[in-house]
């Protein structure tokens, strides 16, 4: 993010994003018929300083329905960093993808001469890997340091 006015409009346009997206989440959980589809999307990187990469996944975090979760290297030599992101609502992935793509643009407005195309965008539902164990805490280890 260069420069001191940038700086402040990217602020007041994410803090207006991210008070649009809480009012969303909120309506939608207490709406019976709302079905959650998370979904993890595997974002390809326009970004590249880490300042801008920060910044963008902090972004993400903050903005409710939505989980920066990492990044990935390059698979080729010269390919982006995938960066990891669940989305809570993922029903119409394209549009998950694209919303992700404008905050990415509204950092880096020079962006918006490499779009991209969220259909071309890796996604995958979110799947549960096994049981929670009914509260079990046997099964996990807790830490307990040594006394002298």
């Amino acid at each position: 993010m260069r420069g001191f006015f940038h700086g402040v409009k990217y602020a007041i346009w994410i803090a207006k994003e991210i008070f649009v997206a809480g009012f969303d989440a909120v309506a939608k959980a207490f709406n019976p018929a709302t079905k959650f589809d998370p979904i993890v999307i595997y974002y390809p990187l326009r970004l590249n300083t880490d300042w801008d990469v920060f910044w963008f996944s902090t972004s993400i975090t903050a903005t409710p329905g939505t989980l920066s979760m990492g990044l990935r290297h390059p698979v080729s030599d010269n390919g982006p960093i995938t960066l990891l992101v669940q989305a809570a609502f993922g029903s119409d992935p394209e549009d998950v993808i694209a919303g992700l793509a404008d905050m990415e643009e509204h950092l880096r407005p020079s962006l918006s001469k490499r779009p991209i195309d969220p259909k071309t965008v890796a996604w995958e539902p979110y799947v549960d890997h096994g049981p929670d164990h009914h509260g079990d805490l046997s099964l996990i280890h807790i830490y307990e340091p040594t006394r002298p």
